[in-house]
């Protein structure tokens, strides 16, 4: 096609500037809402996604202004492009996957950028309703089932190890009875015994449905004199 030719493919033409320009906005709306909650994949970078999605289709869903062979010669087949877009995506989207100690972060914005990415497919092959609909329900799961996540009950795992001068006035189901009062269960139990320095350590998997359960039972530990030491960290589920 020649630097002019664009100009000559009539409604074909406005028909690729109006999925170009849909992709754009709807990639901006979906990446508005991450932008909002400060990921650095956010409205740009959606923008970009469903845009050269759309831009990608566009090749095989108006393959007859570039390729000049007969039809019955050449097949081309517009669902091997979204495919390859959507396998693609993959390393970007796994780009914003961050692993930070035992939780990950970025799970949520790779899924959007992969919805993204579908978006822009529906935009270059010019199915406008369900375009527009997806990007509704994308972004209402994205932000209203975000409020609802956050104020549902889920259970959280926590490795507890405690030191305790032996004897002490704290026993075993003392130390239990303060745990299980916080909303906690207690398993995988280990036990250590050093009579040389007359210590005790205990080693647990704690789970609570509680979200303040971690912070309050820390701050009730602290007040324990016979508890030399003690480690209440997140594990992984």
């Amino acid at each position: 096609m020649d630097g002019l030719q664009w100009l000559q493919l009539g409604d074909d033409g406005w028909e690729m500037i109006i999925r170009l320009v849909a992709a754009m906005v709807v990639g901006a709306f979906v990446g508005g809402e991450r932008s909002y909650h400060g990921r650095p994949a956010g409205f740009r970078t959606h923008a970009l996604v469903c845009t050269a999605s759309s831009l990608l289709m566009l090749v095989t869903v108006y393959d007859t202004h570039w390729v000049k062979t007969s039809a019955d010669m050449v097949r081309l087949d517009p669902t091997r492009m979204g495919q390859g877009i959507m396998t693609g995506i993959g390393f970007l989207g796994a780009g914003v996957i961050l692993k930070e100690g035992l939780s990950v972060r970025g799970l949520t914005t790779a899924a959007s950028i992969w919805m993204t990415a579908a978006l822009g497919i529906l935009a270059g092959i010019g199915f406008y309703f369900p375009l527009v609909i997806s990007s509704l329900l994308t972004v209402f799961i994205l932000s209203v089932l975000r409020w609802i996540e956050v104020r549902m009950p889920t259970q959280s795992h926590y490795r507890f190890e405690a030191r305790l001068a032996h004897p002490s006035a704290v026993d075993e189901q003392a130390l239990f009875s303060v745990i299980e009062g916080y909303g906690f269960s207690v398993a995988g139990i280990s036990h250590r015994l050093d009579r040389e320095h007359g210590i005790r350590r205990y080693s647990m998997m704690l789970r609570t449905t509680r979200r303040d359960s971690a912070s309050r039972l820390a701050e009730h530990l602290e007040n324990i004199e016979q508890i030399q030491a003690f480690k209440l960290e997140p594990a992984g589920g």
